[in-house]
């Protein structure tokens, strides 16, 4: 239900293919979900990755409803918390991660979604935060990252209304980075995780938690972060590389070390 390749050596590939329920975070699917990200976490030739959704209806509607109506209080609490624990997870891996938008992403879709570093989206998608509308909140991080990206306001509007939105509007408030029509997005996903792959590893992941970690705090200490993870990248065997690359005017050949 969840594939997973290895593209161009470098970039892994997650596909959710669960299309009988639009591919809704059943208990069973996020546990396949988390054996994916385990492995390209302990996978250290992997530089990228691209989650994205099988067909063109849905990226991923969001929690299995179906699943939820048998399903105690405390159970909806626990099973909430475990999508919210494999958002984090995703947000937390050493490489990018950029979400393919395929087709709808509502609710924890949208979560799933925003725990991603890069979103394109395909035209046609609509994208929302629709738990209000059943009564419930964002419960995966959504009230947290979304305001974040695009501000207090925009983020209060889509929560509040639990209106979901067209791919347009979402690239006009910076919801995503990139519209495109539905056959060219696996391309340009692809386009963007090789051009990151082609960069140093070491200090893609340096750059990643240097701008991850100083937006959680002020100025002064993020400056501090970012001085630390600049000097993990100095000792490294691909600066040196890119030095020698740089003079010989070749394509570097970096192996993340």
């Amino acid at each position: 239900m969840i594939e997973l390749e290895i593209k161009d050596e470098h970039i892994a590939l997650i596909t959710l293919n669960r299309l009988e329920a639009a591919n809704a975070l059943s208990t069973s699917f996020l546990d396949l979900l988390n054996e994916k990200i385990n492995l390209i976490n302990k996978n250290p030739n992997i530089y990228c990755a691209i989650l994205t959704g099988a067909g063109e209806r849905a990226f991923c509607a969001g929690a299995d409803l179906k699943e939820r109506k048998s399903m105690t209080n405390s159970q909806v609490i626990d099973a909430v918390h475990y999508i919210g624990e494999t958002m984090a997870k995703i947000e937390k891996l050493r490489m990018p991660v950029i979400a393919a938008i395929n087709g709808v992403a509502y609710g924890g879709g949208l979560e799933l979604a925003l725990a991603c570093d890069l979103r394109i989206a395909s035209s046609h998608v609509k994208l929302g935060l629709t738990e209000t509308s059943l009564a419930i909140i964002p419960g995966a991080g959504g009230t947290q990252r979304l305001p974040r990206l695009i501000g207090k306001g925009q983020a209060k509007r889509l929560i509040y209304t639990a209106k979901p939105i067209t791919a347009d509007e979402a690239l006009s408030i910076g919801l995503v980075e990139q519209v495109v029509e539905k056959y060219e997005l696996l391309t340009t996903a692809m386009l963007l995780a090789k051009t990151i792959s082609n960069n140093g590893p070491i200090a893609i992941q340096q750059a990643k938690l240097a701008m991850d970690k100083g937006m959680e705090t002020d100025l002064n200490t993020g400056l501090t972060i970012e001085y630390l993870a600049y000097r993990e990248t100095i000792p490294t065997i691909d600066r040196l590389e890119g030095l020698k690359a740089f003079a010989e005017k070749r394509k570097p050949n970096y192996k993340g070390k």
